[in-house]
């Protein structure tokens, strides 16, 4: 059972939610300085996820894509929110890049913000900025994790076709419950039609996606959507708890327990998924990189030309 916190209408957040692990590190200075440098977003920061320190002090950041400004406005997220975003920079697959050289890295997680006022989106951007990093560092392991695109399966087709190795694309929650936490732009189908088409087009790419809890579904609820994500062939799942990002955000319904969390990992499993991450720190790009994915990579699939 949830607590009540001091705030009126809030749940106290758990102790097993807050971070226990160090609060600085050299890396996690080189990682900072680096992001900051560059001058391109991440969803570490912009989405005040609450893993970040645990992730840069190991060295992992997910970068964010075609600024910090979404078109979307989903009710979970605190990325900034405009219908005219500023203009795609030109010089942002260059930079990002350059940005790598600094680290040592053998898997990293993009994302990006929806562009919905663009006519595909920003597939064209997305896909030079994996086919500029592939140049530039031939062996890194890229994972995309991209909007819908409307459903447009022309755009998805230029993601595809830059050869990523894992894309990712998040359904966040149950199907009752799309209109209360996504944006009216995203629902449940359209994001199923979007992972489906990928296996369709290439099926030798990795398919991902998320589910986040806490927001009022059933356990039942979640089971039906990860044999929902299973059948549309998505093959890595993870699955963690919601946390309020600010006051503005839907609020917590409740923070579910660990126990239930490994349960949801074990049906995952028995499912079929090669990969199921499920806990309350879980996020869909939280340890992207981590040994078992990248053995996946090297055991069931070609390399990357």
């Amino acid at each position: 059972m949830s607590k009540k916190s001091p705030y009126k209408g809030e749940l106290e957040v758990p102790d097993w939610l807050k971070f226990k692990g160090k609060t600085f590190s050299r890396t996690l200075s080189v990682v900072d300085s680096t992001v900051n440098r560059s001058g391109i977003a991440t969803v570490c920061k912009e989405a005040r996820c609450p893993n970040r320190t645990e992730c840069w002090s190991s060295g992992t950041a997910t970068f964010m894509l075609m600024g910090d400004t979404c078109t979307r406005n989903c009710r979970f997220c605190a990325v900034k929110t405009s219908d005219k975003p500023s203009p795609l920079n030109p010089e942002e697959p260059k930079n990002i890049a350059r940005a790598l050289h600094d680290w040592e890295l053998n898997y990293i997680v993009l994302t990006s913000v929806d562009r919905d006022d663009l006519p595909d989106g920003g597939a064209t951007h997305l896909a030079n900025c994996i086919k500029e990093i592939k140049k530039e560092h031939p062996k890194l392991r890229i994972e995309i994790l991209i909007p819908d695109f409307q459903g447009n399966i022309q755009s998805l087709k230029k993601i595809i076709k830059a050869k990523p190795d894992v894309i990712a694309h998040n359904i966040e929650t149950i199907e009752r419950l799309q209109a209360k936490v996504r944006d009216p732009l995203a629902n449940y189908q359209q994001s199923m039609k979007i992972l489906r088409a990928v296996k369709e087009v290439n099926p030798t790419i990795l398919t991902k996606s998320s589910i986040m809890v806490g927001v009022g579904e059933t356990y039942d609820e979640v089971v039906t959507t990860m044999k929902d994500l299973y059948s549309n062939g998505v093959q890595l799942l993870t699955i963690g708890q919601y946390m309020r990002p600010t006051f503005r955000n839907l609020r917590v319904k409740e923070y579910v327990e660990e126990e239930v969390f490994t349960r949801w990992e074990k049906e995952g499993l028995n499912i079929g998924y090669l990969y199921v991450a499920s806990g309350p720190l879980v996020r869909s790009s939280y340890k992207a990189g981590e040994y078992y994915i990248t053995k996946i990579l090297e055991q069931k699939f070609t390399p990357r030309n």
